[in-house]
């Protein structure tokens, strides 16, 4: 039976994102998910979903273009189902370098793709969900890195940076709405096994740095997807401004 509340899963066609997604349909819940290039690979995760019976959907989303968020929740509000939940998932990374050798370009779309798009998709969904703004409440799962600590040196101190910004925004957040019945919380995957690593020309990056990882392998994209899920759940119901670390004790 289909779900009378609606997540929305930003970067939704590929790795953890896509994972999220059936997931979340997996508990119940209806989707709607963006993806920025890949149509096939968005339909691909709606089928699974549909198939567990719930409504899902997917919408084109560019997250370097500000603008288009406020057509993205033109799609939300047109979806027929009540908001209740938000994965801000998309995101980039680039190939490794110093920051002395970082292009102005490439640290401006890091930043506004990483983490000023973030913010404003998460300011649409509290003004659709806050109580005191005629919603029903709601709960919002920022997707961040343990770069954001580690910091990243000498590879990518710009996608470490952005998600610390991340980090920071998910406490404020969290705390700034919880009394209006919207939580707030974040993840930080270590290294997990995606598509990300081959995109940045690195694929096998993940099982390469397992040494490093106390668990002793990479994670999968479906153990982040399911602490996110919970987090989105009710289960989770007295957490809000709080980061969960999925990586494997790294």
């Amino acid at each position: 039976m289909a779900s009378d509340q609606m997540v929305l899963v930003t970067g939704g066609s590929r790795g953890i994102g896509a994972a999220t997604a059936v997931a979340a349909a997996r508990r119940g819940w209806s989707v709607l998910l963006t993806y920025r290039a890949d149509a096939d690979a968005a339909k691909s995760v709606v089928e699974q979903c549909t198939t567990l019976g719930v409504r899902a959907g997917a919408v084109p989303f560019d997250a370097a273009d500000l603008d288009a968020v406020e057509s993205l929740f033109a799609e939300v509000d047109g979806f027929g189902v009540p908001l209740r939940g938000l994965v801000n998932n998309a995101g980039i990374s680039t190939p490794p370098s110093v920051v002395a050798e970082m292009p102005t370009e490439r640290i401006t779309r890091t930043i506004v793709v990483n983490a000023v798009s973030p913010m404003i998709v998460a300011r649409e969904a509290v003004r659709r969900m806050a109580v005191s703004r005629g919603g029903a409440g709601g709960a919002i799962v920022n997707v961040s890195s343990r770069l954001s600590e580690l910091g990243a040196p000498g590879r990518h101190v710009d996608y470490a940076t952005s998600k610390a910004a991340v980090d920071g925004f998910t406490r404020g957040l969290g705390r700034e709405v919880v009394g209006d019945g919207v939580r707030v919380n974040g993840v930080r995957p270590g290294v997990i096994d995606t598509e990300m690593h081959a995109s940045i020309g690195e694929p096998d990056r993940a099982y390469q740095m397992a040494s490093m990882i106390p668990i002793g392998r990479p994670g999968r994209a479906d153990e982040v997807a399911n602490t996110i899920v919970w987090l989105l759940s009710d289960e989770a119901s007295y957490i809000s401004g709080c980061l969960v670390e999925v990586s494997g004790g790294r």
